[in-house]
């Protein structure tokens, strides 16, 4: 035990300096321990986590040199703990549980659009029939369909509809992404849609000043440039993405040039420095100023001042709110004489995010953001130690920049990218090296000129030249988004490959000395998991409308609409392209008529839409699975499925094993204060 200890005293020591980059990363990892339980921590256990916590971290200056830093790791994830199980009960609302037709009334808070290409509207101060003020969720999301009267909403306004309103709904299959977790952390309490128009109750009385001005320079901006050029750099200045076409955001993301949409660690960073740029140039114009300021601060601290008003301006949204803190953090560096871009200033970036918003660690914007980050400055700190840029000719350093930063970032993010969105962009390389520094030279100095001449009536100037770069970017998306072989489709990993891999990135990158070619060996092993990752041979959807079984050509569907969330994230997690109407053509014998049949090897799966099929249904034969869109009363000798029955579990999937059929549910996973009223 003594050579044990003896030994990682001497490795810690070996990386005194270095160490303060792991704690956002223990950090993390008590926000990780937090979300993998299947059970809902007690009040007490959180408290008790956060006071420990508190007091070894207060303690560990008294404790010998070679245990502080390990009582510091067992004291910052007792702190991530604690702090994400306090921010789930804060943002504690209700949801509804239960269908919901009739009247909805609210205030308009947020305006986008949804997958399906429809304007959607975010109410507060929401008013349901019969529906004590204590049971009505804090926030409802719709979307609109059909003719709408009311087509311009404003935000501030009191509306009134005719609505449908659902509980968010679970785990897509057990172990996938979990929209009602997800919607708690937004507190939203139903989600739903309306095909009758909306009715203006009350017009916008003062308050929501920020969102207002968003809102009218996102329609400044459209009236100075029209169609989807308008709409891009409507999202790039405010956020507003809600005039933005569905082809438009599947060519950018086809390509990976969709982080250029958020308003992200990349818009922020360009803002910032155009900013500290310009203004520590004029600074040194004059004379005095040149000599007597310090010019350098006094940019860093306009940059600064810059940077909080993009991102009031833009929404606030949490990747906003993610890039606004490392780039705060880079600034006051400068005014302090500190380094700005270091691990350390990315580290504490990375703290206060996760303090601040700790669900936002499963998000894929927090970690394909802090992957490039992390990744950036390693490889450029790696390069400035070898002198690297020192040997290049000066015409030549900015393009190896360009090239290298680009390399970097998409090598890190790629990971991330795939295991989330299930695509491989073939030219994202590319496309990123011909359009970012179009973003970086153009189209951000020109939205920040734009900005300032608004006032004077004299903004189209800037405008114009803006979208001059925005029409590149998306003639870039459009033509490679439509190369043969553009996009390539990759199964979704097991849990453990994405940890395994995050954590041998952050060896290679964080720990000190020629040791850190260890953190290839999780990498490899994430690797070996994801290559041998495991898709069930059945899916049933958590209404009982959509049913997927496995057949040697791919995921075959039981019907060609309907379900298209459920349909389109099976199919992501497949690996498969084509569809849900191409999966539904692999169905045996065809999907038409209220009832279809699929043969797996030695079990049957059959799929009843509506009450005539549940009726006209006798029975089983052998070993079947029946799946029901509507409750149908119990049947001798078959498993089934149907609403009533998924209420309590969840999305299911089964596994043929040599044993026999395995099932897993996505109630297994555990309850929640997300849960809902499973």
């Amino acid at each position: 035990m003594g050579v044990a200890l003896t030994r990682v005293w001497t490795t810690l020591i070996a990386q005194r300096g270095h160490l303060f980059p792991w704690v956002p990363v223990l950090f993390g990892c008590g926000i990780g321990l937090y979300f993998s339980l299947r059970f809902e921590p007690a009040v007490p256990v959180l408290v008790a986590a956060g006071l420990a916590g508190t007091a070894v971290l207060a303690a560990h200056r008294f404790l010998p040199e070679h245990l502080a830093p390990l009582a510091i790791a067992v004291a910052m994830t007792g702190l991530g703990f604690a702090a994400v199980g306090a921010r789930t009960h804060l943002v504690a609302h209700p949801q509804i549980g239960f269908r919901y037709y009739g009247p909805v009334e609210g205030r308009i808070v947020d305006i986008d659009r949804s997958a399906s290409d429809a304007l959607r509207l975010t109410l507060d101060r929401v008013v349901l029939r019969r529906m004590a003020p204590g049971d009505t969720p804090a926030r409802v999301r719709i979307s609109l369909h059909g003719e709408q009267g009311f087509i311009d909403p404003q935000p501030g306004q009191t509306v009134i509809l005719t609505g449908h309103l659902s509980p968010p709904g679970g785990a897509v299959e057990p172990g996938g992404f979990d929209f009602r977790r997800h919607a708690w952390f937004l507190e939203l309490g139903a989600v739903g849609y309306t095909r009758t128009p909306v009715l203006l109750l009350e017009p916008s009385r003062g308050g929501q000043w920020i969102f207002r001005a968003r809102m009218a320079l996102s329609r400044q901006v459209q009236s100075r440039l029209t169609g989807e050029t308008g709409a891009f750099a409507a999202a790039i200045m405010t956020g507003d993405r809600s005039a933005l076409g569905q082809d438009t955001i599947d060519n950018l993301r086809v390509t990976n040039l969709a982080h250029l949409l958020a308003i992200s660690g990349l818009h922020m960073g360009l803002l910032a420095g155009f900013v500290f740029a310009s203004t520590r140039l004029l600074l040194l114009v004059v004379p005095h100023t040149r000599h007597y300021w310090p010019g350098k601060k006094i940019a860093a601290g306009v940059a600064l001042m810059a940077a909080a008003g993009y991102l009031a301006l833009s929404g606030g949204n949490v990747a906003t709110q993610r890039a606004f803190v490392m780039a705060a953090v880079m600034l006051v560096a400068v005014m302090l004489d500190r380094r700005a871009l270091s691990l350390r200033a990315v580290a504490m970036a990375a703290l206060i995010v996760l303090f601040l918003r700790p669900e936002a660690l499963l998000g894929p914007g927090f970690q394909m953001s802090f992957a490039a980050t992390v990744a950036l400055v390693t490889v450029f700190g790696a390069l400035r130690d070898k002198g690297v840029e020192r040997g290049a000719p000066g015409w030549a350093r900015p393009v190896i920049a360009v090239v290298v930063s680009s390399a970097t970032a998409s090598l890190a993010t790629a990971p991330v990218a795939m295991a989330h969105f299930n695509i491989l962009s073939h030219y994202g390389l590319l496309a990123n090296l011909i359009s970012v520094p179009v973003m970086g030279m153009l189209i951000m100095p020109a939205a920040v000129v734009a900005a300032l001449l608004i006032p004077l009536g004299l903004d189209w100037i800037a405008l114009s030249v803006m979208g001059v770069g925005l029409d590149w970017i998306l003639g870039v998306a459009d033509r490679l988004g439509h190369w043969e072989g553009a996009v390539g489709h990759i199964v979704a990993p097991p849990f453990p490959a994405l940890a395994l891999m995050a954590t041998g990135g952050l060896f290679l990158c964080l720990w000190q000395g020629r040791s850190r070619i260890a953190g290839l060996a999780p990498v490899a092993l994430a690797v070996l998991l994801w290559t041998g990752a495991d898709r069930p041979d059945l899916l049933i959807a958590d209404t009982g409308g959509l049913v997927g079984v496995m057949t040697p050509q791919g995921r075959a569907l039981s019907k060609p609409k309907g379900a298209g969330f459920h349909a389109e994230i099976w199919l992501e997690n497949d690996g498969q392209g084509g569809g849900q109407e191409g999966a539904a053509r692999l169905w045996p014998g065809g999907t038409s008529g209220p009832r279809v049949s699929a043969d797996l090897p030695g079990l049957r799966v059959t799929h009843l839409r509506g009450k005539r099929a549940v009726t006209a249904f006798s029975g089983c034969e052998g070993q079947e699975i029946v799946v029901s869109s509507t409750d149908m009363p119990a049947v001798p000798g078959c498993e089934v499925f149907d609403p009533r029955r998924l209420r309590d579990t969840g999305a299911v999937a089964l596994w043929l094993t040599d044993t026999g059929p395995r099932i897993v549910t996505a109630a297994q996973s555990g309850r929640r204060l997300w849960s809902g009223a499973r």
